[in-house]
């Protein structure tokens, strides 16, 4: 995680990296269909006499849905690129945060709850998830 900033991170950035890091199992399923149909299309423009593809039937209609499904890919790699690298630097006591806050679902435990099962005090473990919150926040480039 990168050298500590001075100013504190928007309330807005802040909460939604967090959603995205409770979204992020299902971030990486949204990207693996979109790049799934983005295959299935390109076979679809080979597909001579065949059936019909489910892009519309003009090309630049085909041109636009093709674009927009590659940007909406792109965003979510990226996303989901950052929260890996960030996950992945972490000590496994971090990482084990990150498992109990964003990941189990569904979420019955407490800030305490977590602390205590992390056998810190409640306000370590909350400047743990600052921390990470906001590597992730600077790998995006949004804080």
């Amino acid at each position: 995680m990168g050298a500590a900033r001075k100013l504190k991170i928007n309330t807005g950035t802040f909460k939604h990296v967090e959603a995205e890091l409770h979204n992020y199992w299902e971030t990486i399923k949204e990207a693996k269909l979109i790049r799934m149909e983005i295959m299935a299309n390109s076979r679809d423009d080979e597909n001579t006499g065949g059936g019909r593809g489910n892009l519309p039937g003009d090309p630049t209609g085909r041109t636009v849905v093709t674009l927009l499904t590659h940007r909406r890919l792109e965003h979510l790699e990226r996303i989901t690129r950052a929260i890996r690298t960030v996950y992945e630097s972490l000590d496994e006591d971090k990482k084990k945060l990150v498992q109990l806050k964003y990941w189990t679902k569904p979420q019955l435990r407490t800030w305490s709850g977590i602390a205590r099962e992390l056998h810190v005090e409640e306000r370590t473990a909350r400047r743990w998830r600052d921390k990470i919150v906001t590597a992730i926040a600077e790998q995006l480039g949004w804080w």
